[in-house]
């Protein structure tokens, strides 16, 4: 992608309510643009980031044996009041409205009562189950006061698994099959995402909220001295920083986080309200038990730049980033050097492309270096190549990693090698 190309562009100032570092340097870099509270478009980089984040999930979740599917965003009541929560918590959360033939319709905030009623028509028999699906959807709450950028909006994007079993143990069995899938997606996003004990409500004794630790976060969590889980506040309400882990691990340490991702045993809750058993080995009717398991993806990538960014900008990693390799080509006033110059560049870009591997090329001509480079360091990009008249005197690029001060020259004929070292690394 050429950035004389690209129809957004960076700007010094965020809008004036946008308060977290997420907020503001998402706008700030056009990655995303606000709507209204709560509510943003997602533009050509920004999309980019998001579609990185889905495929990592959609990957780990075809890994564990589910099944993709899209269900509708826009749902009949008459689910929603069957398991009582048309009314509670009702408008307090979702989106409820008339629709036509005085129909009441509401936005999906979650779809637990869509998919149960949705497997009762297939699932029949003890050799139709365990069964698990997922989708990747925005979704809807009504947001009293939405705030922090992307991480609390009244539109977001989510990964919503739902696993349908046999027995008790089975279900369990997934759960902690889920449980390792999402150590590896956070990461493989380059996120430190902690599983963290809370309380699993009315459905178990405990459930898993996956924590990122961040001095901007919401959340209080108590972290093992390993560093590999945790316990939020809200169950262990005497415990603190410093006190004996409550499973004898060691002293823990009191952090603060943000919630990326949780995993919830519903056993009964919703297959009972609609009815959804099945006929055992001696054709006798049994319970399915069940199972959720939630990632905001929008979420995760606005938990992300509030962990790694500096006063310049944005830090991804070579996963999530928009492109791996961010292409600089300083101008000249001579014309012939800066033909030489934009030719080095495209060819580098061509080289790179050929491989699979894409980068974004800022060979705007009306641009200074210092907005050059100051755009490269707030859009993140792992690594930034520079072409001038200094580099190619040397026959060389400026090599520089976004999450590094230095940077170094590299020959020509060494730059497709190292790039390929670098995005294997």
């Amino acid at each position: 992608m050429r950035m004389s190309q690209l129809f957004t562009k960076t700007t010094k100032e965020a809008t004036h309510d946008a308060e977290s570092p997420n907020a503001q340097l998402l706008t700030r870099a056009g990655f995303i643009d606000q709507h209204m509270a709560g509510v943003y478009t997602y533009l050509p980089l920004g999309l980019r980031v998001l579609r990185n984040i889905q495929e990592i999930v959609r990957e780990e979740m075809n890994r564990i044996g589910s099944q993709e599917i899209l269900m509708p965003a826009l749902l009949s009541a008459e689910p929603w009041k069957q398991t009582g929560r048309w009314e509670d918590p009702g408008p307090e959360v979702m989106f409820q409205f008339t629709g036509a033939g005085d129909r009441d319709v509401g936005l999906g905030w979650t779809h637990e009562e869509i998919v149960t009623p949705l497997l009762k028509k297939h699932v029949h028999s003890y050799q139709d189950l365990p069964v698990a699906v997922y989708q990747i959807q925005d979704k809807f709450r009504n947001e009293l006061r939405a705030k922090s950028g992307i991480l609390r909006g009244r539109e977001f994007n989510m990964k919503d698994l739902y696993s349908f079993h046999a027995t008790v143990e089975d279900m369990e069995a997934y759960y902690d099959e889920v449980l390792e899938a999402y150590k590896r997606i956070f990461q493989r996003c380059g996120i430190n995402g902690i599983p963290t004990e809370a309380s699993g409500g009315s459905f178990s004794r405990v459930s898993h909220e996956f924590q990122m630790p961040t001095d901007s976060g919401e959340d209080l969590i108590f972290v093992n001295q390993s560093g590999d889980y945790a316990w939020n506040k809200e169950i262990v309400p005497d415990l603190k920083d410093g006190d004996p882990a409550p499973d004898g691990s060691g002293p823990v340490k009191m952090m603060k986080a943000i919630e990326v991702g949780n995993i919830f045993k519903l056993k009964e809750k919703y297959t009972k309200d609609f009815e959804l058993t099945f006929m055992d080995e001696q054709g006798q009717p049994q319970p399915v038990y069940m199972g959720c398991y939630g990632i905001g993806m929008s979420r995760v990538m606005g938990a992300f730049v509030e962990a790694h960014h500096d006063e310049k900008g944005m830090i991804w990693s070579k996963s999530l980033a928009p492109y791996p390799v961010h292409v600089i080509s300083l101008n000249s006033k001579d014309e012939t050097m800066q033909e030489r110059i934009r030719t080095t560049a495209e060819g580098i870009v061509d080289d790179l492309a050929s491989e699979g591997i894409e980068a974004l090329w800022d060979d705007r001509l009306t641009v200074s270096a210092g907005q050059k480079f100051a755009d490269a360091d707030l859009i993140g990009d792992p690594l930034r190549l520079v072409i001038s008249e200094k580099t190619l005197a040397e026959d060389a690029v400026e090599w520089k990693l976004r999450n590094e001060s230095e940077s170094r020259l590299v020959k020509h004929d060494r730059i497709k090698e190292e790039i390929e070292s670098f995005i294997k690394e």
